[in-house]
């Protein structure tokens, strides 16, 4: 019995934003789909506005299996991830055997396409995009909130703004200046 797929339908059950009151519940699945649609997107920014060489189909797939480990550790919230230098180091230790773990329940002749995936072996500048289109959603998902009239997220937003303008990445850049815009308007502000 391979039990990987049938654990990967299970990422529609992990809650994010553990810590915070969300007026949008949003999962690790939807979360999942979100950063690999906005991950090709980033993906083709590269490849046909910059010129650069990009596989965004290759980005999609890291994106989809980013937060795979989740399923096995929970989504832990941000402040706590990242409170120490050895909390960090303990949690990557943490993930490292879960994505080990999930690998594991694949049969041996799938395990080279999948574990680079569910590990973020990606290489550097594929995982730099994922990180990018990891915080666009968590912005897009920051603005959402707002809209809905919850400050809850007010300081979240502008940190991960900041945070993905820090990231130098024209790719995001230009993301931000020419789609973030529209998650601003309503449905009739949207030229349906």
């Amino acid at each position: 019995m391979n039990s990987f797929f049938a654990l990967i339908s299970r990422m529609r059950y992990i809650s994010r934003w553990g810590l915070m009151r969300s007026s949008i519940p949003e999962n690790v699945q939807e979360h999942s789909h979100m950063v690999a649609v906005i991950a090709h997107a980033l993906g083709v920014i590269r490849r046909d506005v910059f010129g650069r060489p990009c596989d965004p189909g290759a980005l999609a797939a890291a994106a989809l299996y980013h937060d795979a480990p989740e399923i096995i550790t929970g989504d832990l919230p941000t402040p706590v991830k990242y409170h120490s230098g050895e909390l960090t180091s303990a949690y990557r230790e943490v993930e490292r055997s879960a994505a080990q773990k999930l690998v594991s329940m694949l049969p041996v002749e799938l395990r080279g396409a999948y574990e680079p995936l569910i590990s973020g072996d990606v290489g550097d500048d594929c995982e730099r995009l994922v990180k990018a289109a990891d915080r666009l959603s968590a912005y897009i998902k920051c603005i959402e909130e707002r809209k809905a009239g919850n400050h809850e997220f007010l300081s979240a937003e502008r940190q991960t703004r900041e945070r993905i303008e820090s990231m130098g990445l024209p790719e995001a850049d230009y993301f931000l200046e020419n789609f973030i815009p529209a998650f601003e308007r309503d449905l009739d502000g949207l030229g349906i």
